[in-house]
C-alpha cells in the first residue's frame, strides 16, 4: 500500500478519496461538493474563466471584459439600470408587490458590490402638473431607496434624483406608454 501524508483518507485500494468525483482529492479540495461533471481548477472549485465571479456553468456572458461589474447571470451591468418590473399606479409612490422580485435582484447586485454607490432615479408620466410630477418622482425614488436600506444596503451608498415627466421612454398618449414612464432607474456613481 502506498504511503500517504498523515490525515488523508484512503479507500480499501489505498487511493485517496475524492468524494465529489471532480479529480481533486478530498484533502486538497477547497470546494468538496462540486456538482458532477463540472470543470474545476486545481483547488477543486468550479472555473470562472472570465474572472467576473460567476462560475462558467451558469455564466450567460462568458467573455465579460475584465473589471466589469456583472449581474447574477454574469452579464455586464449597463450604465443605467432600468428596474423593469418595478411599477407604480398613477399618482402613487407605493411599491406594488409585483416589484419585489426585481428589487430583490437589485439588492443582491448592490450587496455583491459593497463599494458601489448608486443614484436612485425616479420618473413619472405626464399626467398632472410638472411640480406635482417632480415631487412624485422624488417619492418613488425614495420608496425604492427605503426598500434597499430595509434589505441591508447602507443608506450612504444611495442617492436620489427626480426627473418627473422630463425624460419619457414611451409615448404618454397611451396608457401603456404612461405605465412605462412611471419607472425607477439606478445610475452607478463610481
Amino acid at each position: 500500500m502506498p504511503d500517504h501524508p498523515p490525515g488523508r483518507t484512503v479507500n480499501a485500494q489505498g487511493c485517496e478519496l475524492d468524494g465529489d468525483g471532480d479529480g481533486v482529492v478530498d484533502a486538497l479540495d477547497k470546494c468538496p461538493t462540486t456538482p458532477p461533471g463540472r470543470k474545476v481548477d486545481a483547488k477543486g472549485c468550479e472555473l470562472d474563466s472570465d474572472g467576473d465571479g460567476i462560475i462558467d456553468a451558469i455564466d450567460q456572458c462568458p467573455n465579460t471584459p475584465a473589471g466589469d461589474r456583472v449581474d447574477a447571470r454574469g452579464c455586464s451591468l449597463p450604465k443605467i439600470i432600468v428596474l423593469k418590473g418595478v411599477t407604480f399606479d398613477t399618482d402613487n409612490a407605493t411599491l406594488e408587490k409585483t416589484s419585489m422580485t426585481t428589487l430583490d435582484e437589485a439588492v443582491a447586485i448592490l450587496k455583491r458590490y459593497p463599494g458601489l454607490k448608486v443614484e436612485v432615479i425616479g420618473h413619472t408620466d405626464n399626467v398632472d402638473s410638472d411640480a406635482h410630477n417632480m415631487d412624485l418622482s422624488q417619492r418613488r425614488a425614495k420608496a425604492v431607496m427605503d426598500y434597499f436600506v430595509s434589505h441591508g444596503v447602507a443608506a450612504e451608498r444611495l442617492g436620489i434624483k427626480a426627473y418627473g415627466e422630463t425624460q419619457p421612454t414611451a409615448d404618454n398618449a397611451t396608457a401603456a406608454g404612461r405605465a412605462l414612464n412611471r419607472r425607477v432607474e439606478l445610475r452607478p456613481l463610481n
